[in-house]
C-alpha cells in the first residue's frame, strides 16, 4: 500500500513539473523596445537639391539712358525735360536748410541766365510748403525755375539723392552727360561741357 502511495506521489510530482516547464516554456520573452528607424535615402533615390534664395530687390536698378521730368514749377508752369532738346540742362537737387545747396545757387543761376545753350531746373527735395518756399527765394532769388519734389515720390528716371546737393547734368541729346554729388560750380559744369565736345558758352 505505501509503494502504491509514493508511486501516486511521484506521478503527481512529476506531472506538475511538466505542467511547469510547458507554461514556461509558452511565456514569449518581451523583445526590447526598437529603435527609432534613421531615413536614409536609397542608392536610386535622389536626394533634395536646395532650392535658391530669391534675388533682393535691386534699390540700384539701372536709369533709363534718356530720363524724363515732367514737374510743375513754383510759378504755376510746367517743365518738361523733353523740350530742352538741344541744349545742355543742369538738373539740381537742393533744400532750403543744406548749406552748399544755398551757396551754388548763385552760380547756377548766373550760368543759366548768361549761357543761351545752357538752362537749369532747380527741385526742392524736402518737405515744405510753397509758400514757405517762395519767402525763402525772396531772400535767395534765382532766375531759374523751381519745383518742390515729393520726398515720398521723387522723379523715378532719377537716383533718390544720397545727399544734397545732388547735380545731372543732360547733355543736349538727353542723355546724362555727368552726375555731380555735392556742390559743383559753374565753371565745372562749363569744363565738363567742354570736355564731352560742347560749347561752354553761346
Amino acid at each position: 500500500m505505501k509503494r502504491v502511495l509514493l508511486a501516486v506521489c511521484f506521478a503527481a510530482l512529476a506531472l506538475s513539473a511538466c505542467k511547469r516547464s510547458e507554461t514556461e516554456a509558452g511565456k514569449e520573452t518581451p523583445k526590447p523596445a526598437a529603435e527609432p528607424a534613421t531615413t536614409q535615402p536609397s542608392q536610386d533615390q535622389t536626394p533634395p537639391v536646395a532650392q535658391p534664395a530669391k534675388p533682393a530687390d535691386d534699390t540700384a536698378a539701372a536709369k533709363p539712358e534718356i530720363p524724363t521730368l515732367r514737374i510743375a514749377t513754383l510759378d504755376g508752369k510746367q517743365f518738361d525735360l523733353a523740350a530742352h532738346r538741344g541744349k545742355w540742362v543742369v538738373v539740381n537737387f537742393w533744400a532750403t536748410w543744406c548749406a552748399p545747396c544755398r551757396k551754388e545757387m548763385p552760380e547756377l543761376s548766373a550760368l543759366d541766365a548768361m549761357r543761351e545753350n545752357i538752362d537749369v531746373i532747380g527741385l526742392a527735395y524736402e518737405e515744405i510748403e510753397p509758400k514757405e518756399l517762395q519767402d525763402f527765394l525772396q531772400k535767395h532769388p534765382v532766375v531759374y525755375p523751381i519745383a518742390i519734389v515729393d520726398v515720398y515720390d521723387p522723379p523715378t528716371d532719377f537716383a533718390t539723392p544720397r545727399g544734397l546737393p545732388m547735380t545731372y547734368l543732360i547733355a543736349p541729346d538727353g542723355k546724362i552727360a555727368k552726375h555731380f554729388l555735392g556742390p559743383v560750380t559753374a565753371k565745372e559744369i562749363e569744363t565738363e561741357i567742354a570736355t564731352v565736345g560742347g560749347k561752354p558758352s553761346a
